[in-house]
């Protein structure tokens, strides 16, 4: 039964759909259909808003993990993770049944569903969004439990990421826009239809989903110079198969660099424009039935 949730947007200060969309909903109310939910609204990081930034000093998606949130370091993210997570949490005892945390990224994700479990609960919830968006991605990222990962949604009973792209950082796009609004309310819709005990696992079809790999860096040289750039036929073509043998880089001078696993990946976060300063050039994944 969820008796609390919490929307959130705003996590990154230039991630502006989930921004626009909570403050739609705070100025004009959420649908009437949703009125049996108790429903929060948050912008969580409001300095990164303003100075339409991801983050000001760290990244406050990766502040939520136990060690963190009992440091006392002094960036300003650190220190909005504690005042986030009392009014939120506090994570591992919470008073939120569920966070929904939207986000942005730069890469052709499409609308994508992030969970961090596969269990009855989340995978009941990716065939309902699935059902109610056939073309939305699923992505699994259990590679470690729950409340091991440092994310913000992570302060909740439950917790899940809504990830819609491509959108250029501090940019809105009405489609992108209107993408992240169908999958938070069919989220919500979700919600009602719980606790409302007419969810029926039989009722709802299996779907595709993608487990998370690991993540590919760039080819460096001895002075952590980039050597290569994403090759284009990589670009734009997240959750599509990159097969062994296919290009993934081009080198700067002219070379192609491929795909040497032994079976293929599906690629997303392609040329991420976030994770630049980290040299990540994209994420692999499998492709699993939920």
């Amino acid at each position: 039964m969820f008796n609390s949730i919490a929307l959130v947007g705003g996590t990154h200060g230039n991630e502006t759909s989930g921004i626009q969309l909570i403050r739609n909903w705070q100025q004009f109310g959420l649908p009437s259909r949703f009125d049996a939910l108790n429903v929060s609204l948050t912008i969580a990081n409001e300095a990164a808003l303003e100075a339409n930034v991801r983050f000001v000093e760290e990244d406050l998606n990766r502040q939520f993990t136990f060690e963190r949130l009992a440091s006392n370091n002094p960036a300003k993210e650190a220190v909005l993770a504690k005042s986030l997570n009392e009014k939120l949490g506090p994570k591992g005892n919470s008073n939120t049944d569920f966070v929904i945390d939207i986000h942005n990224t730069t890469s052709e994700m499409g609308a994508t569903l992030i969970i961090l479990e596969a269990d009855e609960f989340h995978t009941q919830l990716a065939r309902f969004v699935k059902q109610r968006m056939p073309e939305a991605n699923i992505l699994v990222e259990d590679e470690k439990p729950y409340l091991e990962h440092g994310y913000l949604c992570t302060t909740g009973k439950k917790g899940v990421m809504i990830e819609v792209g491509g959108q250029p950082q501090g940019v809105l796009r009405e489609d992108v826009y209107l993408l992240t609004q169908t999958m938070a309310e069919a989220i919500l819709d979700f919600c009602i239809a719980y606790n409302n005990q007419e969810i029926k696992t039989h009722a709802l079809p299996a779907c595709e989903a993608f487990r998370l790999g690991e993540n590919v860096g760039f080819p460096l040289d001895d002075n952590g110079k980039r050597t290569a750039m994403i090759h284009h036929a990589l670009q734009d073509n997240d959750f599509e198969p990159l097969m062994p043998g296919m290009p993934m880089f081009r080198t700067f001078d002219g070379k192609d660099i491929l795909w040497d696993g032994e079976k293929e990946t599906y690629p997303h976060f392609i040329n991420e424009a976030a994770y630049f300063k980290l040299d990540v050039a994209f994420a692999t994944s499998e492709r699993i039935t939920l």
